[in-house]
């Protein structure tokens, strides 16, 4: 690798102490960037205009392009998808178009070689406007009085820019963009930059031109237009505005106080100011496939993750709009400022504005607990990394299915946890120091992780390179053992490390440099770099402490304790902070997962809960969540009841603590875990909470202003899972009449709750009927599959060819390789896996052959861990009942 200097000398220094996987990644090169597109012709500014046509659902285009050309060449090739080129000149000169519509580009080819230099490019194209929500597309939408009205939408990522301009749609290639459309006249139209002008265009149309953006890439460009309002402030001097549609746009305000809030701390802590004239959020009703998109000074939101009304919005709708918002804001700098040179580093973009998302959360809402709670998304990560189908976080992209398959736990969570174990390694002030080296000197380019390893290891002098590529380059997670012994009245600590994995007979070697820390009740915490070639020892005063490996959870490994260090651990356990309780627990389940340790230690750990008076949101959220995957485990068992009867006395204790009534005077988190106990408790059978639910959404039926708005989500999903035909028709008509997404997606949840089969079809049939919009579909369908308790019935009726043939005309491109797998996964059916395998759509691409093979290693391991859930259930169970 190309480093300067200092840095060179630094590593030399270092690899006598430090190991991990060669050098494989170089700071940012353009020439040598991963792509499809030929780099002799570069754009360096678009100046797109396109006339749209909302009854027709076509646009047609004109762009002028400033290219650069660095090597002689008679032809240029660029994206576009779905566009039809009518004519092309370069210079003015007439160019041949030939278009390859499977590989997604176009190539003009000229007379004679173009001279290296700038010149002008000119396009001239036509292309559709549909419903599927990518590209460019129309997204039709009901008001709250009941009207119909159509919206103009954009969402470019990963590789759609190229639906409405003809471009090099690849993160590398920045440029400007001057953007004009002419739009119905009585639309609001809202791009990255600001309008500069907007003149009438023929009857009922104007033209809206809007300034010029800095170089950015394209999937960054957006085009927002409506029947739209906005709520408006400022965060520090730059204009804040939160549109949605008009009569929904005080539900913004929430959302501009967050935004508000975080764009002065953002600029404080990243060093570069916010550098665009105004920043817009803005709510998309309905059909939106992402949760929200950065699109640079105009990021788009489905509208249930920026619009909260207090009076009827979910609290975890609370909580989610200020952290989505603070995760698109953080995007303003990562990733739009600075920008990956390609897929392969999309981690850059997402792990860090995750972890960016939680830092801003929890500064602006301190009594939320972020980071403790962090700990449920960090499980979600490490469930996906165990199996031998992860990835590493930074992994080679060959096209854009594969890249679709790249947003996943891996680049979000595991990045986060990454980004965060160095910070915690090199402290949160030389972090922030590097990182704003890193925004400064790579402002309005591109990165590679390695640009980011030289930007910490200048400021800090330390070697972050060794340690942090050691968990970016390659996949998995580290399991750190520790072993105890005593003498002369000090225990000392032996570490060694290997590789956690479950369902994976011959994991592949791997080889971390792991900043272990340990500590415990009392103790002093002591740090290691851990590495695979020598044990580290670690000596404490006395014999008898809990010592604990990870606390505070800063770090990115499993555990594995000998006997002695697990016994007092137990024995301190309630003495432990509540995320270090989690920590524990967490690592113990993961082990029994492994094959590594018995249920049993988990359940008796758990089991102690109610004596210890727990009552921490991030414990309980960690063990429902086991729960709930544990009774998925028992299904079929004869101890699946007994189970049942388990979990209701474990959670029964939290119910009688929170009750079913929120108290004014009451902890947001309290409020947060009603509904989680509540829910789970009903799908434990829990007689009275069933009765209660049912009472509750009686009343709720005849004035809906009877139900906190706490518990409209617990209430509707105990009576959706325990619906008989009467109580199910109802739930439909409430989500046909519903006109906001929050409440067309909580009812249809609830609908998925029903475990009748009878009922589960009709779910299925009512999930792409269009009540749920299209971006949505999906995501519903896979809800259903794992609430329902019939997940191989589900799948039997998605994976009917003529099923997926209607449900499939509803989905973006993008989303079509995870439909059948996401559904399938929540089986343990070897058959399930085996049709998965044969459908035809399994192997269509190349990111379609990734999700297929995640989902079928997932049911192989989940079958194996519910045989042996199953089998140390039972004799568990039994002796608790004596």
């Amino acid at each position: 690798m190309n480093f300067k200097p200092a840095i060179a000398t630094l590593l030399l220094a270092s690899t006598a102490l430090l190991s991990g996987p060669a050098l494989a990644e170089s700071p940012f090169d353009f020439a040598h960037a991963p792509g499809q597109l030929p780099k002799d012709v570069v754009p360096a500014a678009y100046r797109i205009d396109i006339v749209t046509d909302l009854k027709r659902l076509t646009l047609t285009g004109h762009e002028d392009i400033d290219v650069n050309v660095t090597a002689p060449t008679a032809s240029i090739t660029l994206n576009q998808a779905g566009l039809t080129l009518t004519a092309a000149t370069l210079d003015g000169t007439a160019a041949k178009i030939t278009q390859d519509d499977k590989a997604q580009t176009a190539t003009l080819t000229l007379p004679q070689p173009m001279a290296t230099g700038a010149h002008k490019l000119a396009i001239t194209y036509r292309g559709p406007i549909p419903a599927t929500p990518n590209g460019i597309y129309y997204d039709d939408y009901r008001t709250s009085n009941g009207k119909q009205h159509r919206m103009l939408v954009t969402q470019f990522e990963v590789a759609d820019a190229r639906r409405m301009f003809p471009g090099w749609d690849e993160p590398a290639f920045k440029a400007t963009f001057q953007l004009t459309a002419t739009l119905p006249a009585s639309f609001t139209a809202v791009s990255n930059m600001p309008i500069e002008s907007s003149t009438p265009a023929g009857a009922n149309a104007k033209r809206v031109v809007f300034g010029t953006s800095p170089r950015m890439s394209t999937y960054l460009l957006a085009l927002v237009a409506g029947d739209m309002k906005a709520v408006s402030g400022k965060g520090g001097d730059t204009p804040i505005n939160v549109y949605a549609p008009t009569g929904e746009q005080e539900k913004g305000r929430y959302a501009l106080t967050a935004a508000s809030q975080i764009l002065p701390y953002y600029n404080a802590y990243f060093g570069v100011a916010y550098p665009l004239p105004k920043m817009d959020l803005i709510a998309i009703p309905g059909n939106y496939e992402a949760g929200a998109m950065e699109n640079w000074g105009a990021i788009t939101f489905i509208d249930d993750d920026l619009l909260f009304d207090p009076k009827t919005s979910a609290p975890t709708t609370q909580e989610a709009v200020y952290i989505v918002v603070a995760h698109e804001m953080a995007h303003q700098w990562s990733g739009d400022l600075v920008t990956m040179g390609w897929w392969d580093n999309i981690w850059l973009n997402e792990g860090f504005a995750t972890w960016m998302e939680t830092k801003a959360t929890d500064h602006f809402n301190p009594t939320w607990q972020m980071w403790p709670r962090q700990h449920y998304e960090r499980e979600q990560a490490m469930a996906q990394d165990a199996h031998p189908t992860t990835h590493p976080i930074q992994q080679v992209i060959h096209d854009v299915s594969e890249a679709d398959t790249a947003f996943d736990r891996i680049s979000y969570q595991k990045g986060e946890q990454v980004i965060r174990m160095v910070e915690d390694w090199l402290g949160p002030d030389i972090f922030r120091d590097g990182m704003r080296a890193y925004m400064k000197a790579h402002a309005y380019g591109n990165t590679t992780s390695a640009d980011l390893w030289v930007a910490l290891s200048q400021v800090s002098h330390q070697d972050v390179a060794t340690v942090a590529r050691s968990f970016t380059e390659q996949p998995g997670i580290p399991l750190v053992t520790v072993g105890r012994r005593c003498e002369a009245g000090k225990t000392t600590l032996t570490l060694t490390e290997g590789r956690f994995a479950i369902g994976d007979a011959h994991p592949l070697p791997a080889r971390w440099n792991i900043p272990v820390t340990i500590g415990g009740p009392g103790v002093t915490a002591q740090r290691v770099i851990l590495t695979p070639d020598q044990p580290a020892h670690l000596t404490f005063t006395g014999c008898d402490q809990a010592l604990k490996a990870n606390p505070g959870e800063n770090g990115y490994y499993r555990t594995a304790y000998d006997a002695s260090s697990l016994t007092a651990l137990g024995k301190a356990f309630g003495q432990l902070s509540a995320v270090d309780r989690a920590n524990l627990l967490g690592d113990q389940y993961a082990l029994f997962q492994a094959g590594l340790a018995p249920l049993s230690t988990w359940l008796d750990l758990v089991a102690t809960l109610p004596a210890t008076h727990e009552d921490n949101i991030a414990v309980w959220q960690d063990t429902i969540g086991r729960l709930k995957d544990l009774d998925a485990m028992e299904r079929g068992s004869p101890s699946r009841l007994a189970f049942h009867a388990f979990a209701r006395a474990l959670l029964g204790p939290q119910l009688a603590r929170l009750g079913w009534t929120p108290r004014a005077d009451e902890s947001f988190l309290d409020t947060l875990l009603r509904p989680q106990v509540i829910t789970a408790l009903g799908q434990f059978d829990d007689p009275a909470v069933i009765s209660g639910a049912q009472a509750r959404f009686a009343a709720y039926v005849k004035n809906p202003g009877s139900l906190p708005a706490s518990l409209v989500d617990p209430v509707t999903s105990v009576a959706g899972q325990h619906a008989d035909a009467a109580t199910y028709a109802t739930l439909v008509k409430m989500l046909h009449a519903a006109t906001s997404t929050e409440d067309k997606l909580r009812f249809f949840s609830a609908l998925a709750a029903a475990h009748d089969p009878a009922l589960i079809r009709q779910t299925v049939q009512i999930a792409y009927s269009g009540v749920i919009p299209n971006g949505r579909v999906a995501r519903s369908l896979a809800r259903v599959a794992a609430t329902s308790d019939n997940p191989d019935l589900v799948w039997s009726l998605v994976q009917d060819p003529q099923t997926q043939k209607q449900i499939r005309a509803r989905l973006a491109p993008w989303s079509q390789s995870a439909l059948l797998p996401a559904i399938a996964s929540h089986s343990v059916n070897p058959d399930v896996a085996k049709a998965l395998a044969a459908d035809p759509s399994a192997t269509a691409s190349i990111g379609a052959k990734i999700e297929a093979r995640k989902a079928t290693d997932l049911i192989a391991a989940n079958a194996a861990i519910a045989a042996r859930a199953q089998a140390d259930l039972t004799p568990w169970l039994a002796a608790l009942s004596h």
